[in-house]
C-alpha cells in the first residue's frame, strides 16, 4: 500500500506543489488510481464526493503532459474535463492550477452564465487542460473557438449527476467529436444501468475499475439525525437548532426550490444568523461571492438548491441540513457528502414533513439504514417569529375564483310619442353639439317660455 506521494514516479515540480498544498498521505482512490493512469490505462472510478478523486486524475494527467513534450496548438486542447456545474468546474480548475503552478502546463475553465469573450481569448492560444461544462463546451465548439482534434485525455466526472441534470445528449455530441486514440477517465458516485451503458461507449476494452466505497452508501463518519416537523414549522426548528448549538459553525442548508432558499436565508438574517443563498437565478458573480464569504467564515449558513449539491468543496462544513427532503434518494447522498471531508467528522440533519414520508423511506432503503430521531427537547425551545403582513399574505391560501354575477340589463329608453318631451331632448342635444351663442340661447329660452 502506497503511504506517500513520494512513492509515485511524479515530476519534482508536481511533488513540490503537492507538498505545499498540504497533501501527505494518498487517499484510497489516489493510491489505487494514479499508477494505472500513469501507465496509460482507461479508468472507471466509483467514489463518493470528498474522497480526493480530483487529485487522483489531475496528477497523472499533468505528469503525462509533461512527459510527452508536445506543444499545444492554437485553439486546441490536449486534455478535457467535463463537469456538471459551474462551481464544481471552478474548483477542479483551481486544483489543476495548484498542482501545475511550478510547471509550464496551462489550464482554463469555461462555463455558461458569463461572457464568452475572455474564454475564447484564452483558447485562441491553445490550452493544455480545459475544464468545462457541457453546454458552454458545445457552444464554443460550434463557434469554432476550440477544437478537439489534438485531444489526448478525456475525463467525465460526476457522470451520474450529468445524467440527472439532462446533459446526456450534450455529452454524446462531445464524445462524437473526440479523436479515436485517447486515454479516458470515467468517474461516478453511483453506477445505475444508464451510467454503465454510457461508460461502455467512452472507455476502451477492459478498463481498470476502482470502487472505493459501497455504491450509494454515505460516508461512515457522518452522524445523521431526523426531525419530523410540519412544513410551516421547519424555519422555527432550524433557527432553534442554530441558536442552541454554537458548534454548528459552518452550516450548509439544502432547499428544494429557489424561492424557498431565499426565504430561509431571509428568515435566518432576521434572527441574527448570518447567511446567504445560492441557486440558478443568482448571477455567477453573486454565487461566487456568497461561496467565497462562506469559505472565509464571513457567513455562518449557506442556503443552496441542488445545483450546489456537488459544486461546493469546503473541507470544514460542520453540518448539512436537508430542509426539504429531495425527490431523488441519491441526491440525499450527494448532499450530505458536503460534510465529513478531508478526514474530518460531520453531521447531517434532515427535516421530514408528513407529506415527505415516501421520500424518507426511499432514502433509508437506498442507504440501507434507518436515520435516528433527533433530540425532541429542541421543540420546547422553538419560538415562532411573527411574519410581516406581506409574508402572511404570500403564505395565506388563495380564495377560490368565483365567476362574477352578470350585470342586470339596462332599461331601454321609452319610445318617442311625438310629444313635447322629445323636442326638449333634441333641443338640449343641439345645445351640447353646436355650443350656441348667447343670442341663440336667449331665443331658445323665449321659445320655451311661450310653449
Amino acid at each position: 500500500m502506497i503511504k506517500s506521494f513520494e512513492e509515485f514516479p511524479l515530476d519534482a515540480a508536481l511533488l513540490r506543489a503537492v507538498s505545499e498544498t498540504g497533501y501527505t498521505t494518498p487517499t484510497p482512490i489516489q493510491a489505487q488510481a494514479i499508477m494505472p493512469l500513469l501507465e496509460g490505462k482507461d479508468l472507471l472510478g466509483i467514489a463518493q464526493t470528498g474522497t480526493g478523486k480530483t487529485a487522483a486524475f489531475a496528477l497523472p494527467i499533468l505528469q503525462l503532459l509533461l512527459q510527452s513534450g508536445k506543444v499545444r496548438a492554437p485553439k486546441c486542447a490536449r486534455a478535457l474535463v467535463l463537469l456538471p456545474t459551474r462551481e464544481l468546474a471552478i474548483q477542479v480548475a483551481e486544483c489543476f492550477e495548484e498542482f501545475a503552478r511550478f510547471t509550464s502546463i496551462s489550464s482554463t475553465c469555461v462555463f455558461g452564465g458569463v461572457s464568452d469573450f475572455p474564454q475564447k481569448k484564452a483558447l485562441s492560444r491553445g490550452i493544455d487542460v480545459l475544464i468545462a461544462t457541457p453546454g458552454r463546451m458545445l457552444d464554443l465548439i460550434n463557434q469554432k473557438a476550440v477544437s478537439l482534434r489534438a485531444l489526448e485525455f478525456f475525463v467525465l466526472d460526476e457522470a451520474d449527476r450529468m445524467l440527472d441534470m439532462g446533459f446526456i445528449n450534450d455529452i454524446r455530441k462531445v464524445i462524437a467529436m473526440l479523436p479515436p486514440v485517447r486515454q479516458n477517465l470515467f468517474f461516478s458516485a453511483t453506477m445505475p444501468a444508464d451510467i454503465t451503458k454510457l461508460s461502455s461507449t467512452i472507455l476502451r476494452r477492459d478498463p481498470i475499475r476502482i470502487e472505493v466505497v459501497p455504491e450509494s452508501t454515505p460516508i461512515e463518519r457522518i452522524e445523521q439525525s431526523l426531525y419530523r416537523v410540519d412544513k410551516k414549522r421547519k424555519g422555527a426548528l432550524l433557527r432553534a437548532l442554530l441558536l442552541e448549538n454554537e458548534n454548528m459553525s459552518k452550516v450548509l442548508v439544502f432547499s428544494r426550490t429557489k424561492h424557498g432558499a431565499n426565504r430561509i436565508s431571509e428568515t435566518l438574517e432576521k434572527a441574527g444568523i448570518s447567511s446567504a443563498a445560492i441557486h440558478g437565478n443568482k448571477s455567477q458573480t453573486r454565487r461566487q461571492e456568497a461561496l467565497g464569504n462562506f469559505k472565509c467564515d464571513q457567513i455562518r449558513v449557506l442556503v443552496a438548491t441542488d445545483i450546489a449539491a456537488r459544486g461546493i468543496d469546503v473541507s470544514s462544513v460542520t453540518h448539512v441540513f436537508n430542509f426539504d427532503l429531495p425527490e431523488v434518494a441519491e441526491t440525499y447522498v450527494h448532499r450530505i457528502g458536503r460534510t465529513a471531508r478531508a478526514g474530518k467528522d460531520g453531521a447531517a440533519i434532515a427535516f421530514c414533513a408528513p407529506d415527505e414520508e415516501s421520500e424518507l423511506k426511499a432514502i433509508e432503503k437506498l442507504t440501507r439504514q434507518r436515520i435516528p430521531e433527533g433530540d425532541p427537547a429542541i421543540f420546547s425551545k422553538m419560538t415562532e417569529v411573527k411574519e410581516s403582513p406581506r409574508e402572511r399574505a404570500a403564505l395565506a391560501p388563495k380564495k377560490p375564483y368565483r365567476k362574477p354575477l352578470p350585470k342586470p340589463p339596462r332599461a331601454k329608453a321609452p319610445a318617442s310619442t311625438g310629444g313635447q318631451e322629445p323636442q326638449k331632448m333634441n333641443a338640449v342635444k343641439t345645445i351640447g353639439k353646436n355650443r350656441l351663442g348667447s343670442r341663440a340661447r336667449k331665443r331658445l329660452r323665449d321659445q320655451r317660455s311661450e310653449q
